[in-house]
């Protein structure tokens, strides 16, 4: 019987590309390069500056699989290119372009939202139905150029990790074209909420208001028809943070005076905060989560800990593996081997 090979992707953003170790790339299995955008209904990769690099890492490292990430929060572009015949043969088109210039094994769309503008991008209920042709039509043009090199190429999303993503998808007709899917199980409380919380938990801890968690969002997409060995979790390389916290609780599940923002990443963290400077670090049995408390400011983040429960998990429901936001957080390089012990 052969050992299960489970997912270890990441994501690197363009400017750190020439720093990622070869001892770190090892451990990976996909690399998301973050991020192409959607301009004038095509991929572009024009201001990437680093793509120089992707060709050694391809030639040192044959096994990891190198995936165009497109979007990202506040990138739009997208409804518009979805919403006509010509938009969505154009951005395939572009597609093929990218993988067929640089070493490129696949395409990831990051499109943050279908039927959605909070990021201040165009949206339309059409969206829910044209992302679906759209990922039809990228699929069927990268196999096309898949049949021509003998190949597959990858063709993947990061999906939001709550309920209106699979309101605003339709994820059963969706995953029929995609290799998996990414849940962005990160930033699942922070920016629009003042009551303190994990942001990047397991499960939902008993006395939370906002019911999501990792196990919520993976229950939610296998009910929405995607397959559990199509399920990518995510993992947070940087915290949240909230001010003003009554000291109640170690903090939890209070209403802080401020939103979660986006606090130290977790190199930061480590070297600064996890019982250091007044932070005393807090464990969430029931969460599967870590958190710091100082009295009035409390930071959510994932750690080895919380990562290695992820790990299990995703052993234990047969889902396809563990990805991470984002490669330049993390300088210790603990979490990212944490990841590829736990799933090795």
């Amino acid at each position: 019987m052969t050992e299960k090979k489970y997912i270890v992707a990441g994501y690197a953003v363009d400017a750190k590309l020439p720093d990622m170790t070869r001892e770190d790339l090892m451990k990976l299995t996909h690399l998301n390069v973050a991020f192409g955008h959607v301009v004038n209904d095509r991929i572009s990769t024009a201001h990437l500056k680093n793509t120089a690099v992707l060709r050694k890492m391809k030639d040192e490292h044959p096994h990891l699989n190198i995936v165009l990430s497109v979007g990202g929060w506040s990138a739009g572009g997208f409804s518009e290119a979805a919403s006509t015949e010509a938009g969505r043969q154009s951005m395939a088109e572009s597609a093929v372009q990218a993988v067929t210039e640089y070493p490129f094994d696949g395409i990831d769309l990051d499109w943050e939202y279908p039927c959605y503008g909070e990021a201040e991008i165009a949206s339309s209920p059409d969206d829910k139905t044209n992302f679906t042709l759209l990922l039809k039509t990228i699929r069927e043009a990268l196999d096309r150029k898949g049949a021509e090199d003998g190949r597959h190429y990858l063709l993947t999303i990061a999906a939001g990790a709550d309920q209106y993503y699979v309101d605003g998808t339709e994820m059963d007709e969706v995953q029929k074209y995609l290799d998996f899917v990414q849940l962005m199980t990160y930033d699942m409380r922070g920016g629009f909420q003042v009551l303190t919380g994990h942001h990047t938990n397991l499960y939902t801890p008993t006395g939370d208001l906002f019911r999501i968690s990792t196990d919520a969002s993976v229950k939610l997409f296998m009910r929405a028809g995607v397959p559990k060995e199509k399920i990518v979790i995510g993992a947070a390389f940087y915290s949240r943070v909230w001010h003003q916290v009554p000291d109640r609780n170690n903090g939890l599940h209070q209403m802080a005076g401020t939103t979660g923002g986006y606090g130290p990443d977790f190199a930061t963290l480590s070297r600064e905060y996890i019982n250091k400077n007044g932070y005393t670090r807090h464990w969430d049995e029931e969460a599967c989560a870590p958190y710091l408390f100082n009295g009035s400011s409390l930071i959510s983040y994932d750690d080895e800990e919380s990562i290695g429960h992820k790990c299990g998990y995703v052993k234990d429901n047969g889902l396809a593996g563990i990805m991470f936001w984002e490669y330049s957080c993390d300088d210790t390089h603990q979490l990212l081997d944490a990841m590829f012990r736990g799933l090795k």
